[in-house]
């Protein structure tokens, strides 16, 4: 009978590695931008459009981390910065194939990206209990800011 309890058990076990991954269809985490600004992701770096004497905004460039893997999905960070201050941050893929993963994310990448932006670069600590998406963010965020030179 123990048998068959255990057998039971061990079937109806599901581990956090079921969709490992997508990229963000949950809204992604975005802090510290205006929402009138536009940007582009479209590769590493998107061109700096402005002239000398233009406003603040048209001196804005966003610069793409590389995508670092993580034993439960990817983690990429975007920042924004204007004039050599690091104005914004997104995390447009970061793992949610699942609620457990969603849960820890919904929580910690906030908590990482208000981090970023005070700190105004990558030493920042990790979140307790989001370890493995914290190592993640901090390798991205690092690509990012060294392409951007900051």
């Amino acid at each position: 009978m123990s048998t068959i309890t255990v057998v039971v058990l061990l079937f109806g076990y599901h581990t956090s590695r079921e969709g490992a991954a997508t990229t963000a269809s949950p809204p992604a985490v975005v802090s510290g931008q205006s929402s009138g600004s536009s940007q582009s992701s479209q590769s590493s770096q998107s061109s700096q459009s402005g002239t000398s004497g233009s406003t603040p905004s048209s001196d804005t460039t966003t610069f793409t981390g590389d995508t670092a893997q993580t034993q439960w999905g990817p983690v990429q960070v975007e920042i924004t910065v204007a004039g050599g201050k690091l104005t914004g941050v997104q995390v447009p893929v970061y793992p949610n194939g699942n609620r457990r993963d969603q849960e820890i994310n919904d929580y910690a990448l906030p908590v990482l990206v208000d981090e970023t932006l005070s700190a105004q670069g990558a030493d920042i600590d990790m979140v307790s209990g989001a370890t493995v998406t914290s190592q993640g963010y901090l390798t991205s965020l690092q690509s990012a800011l060294d392409q951007a030179g900051l």
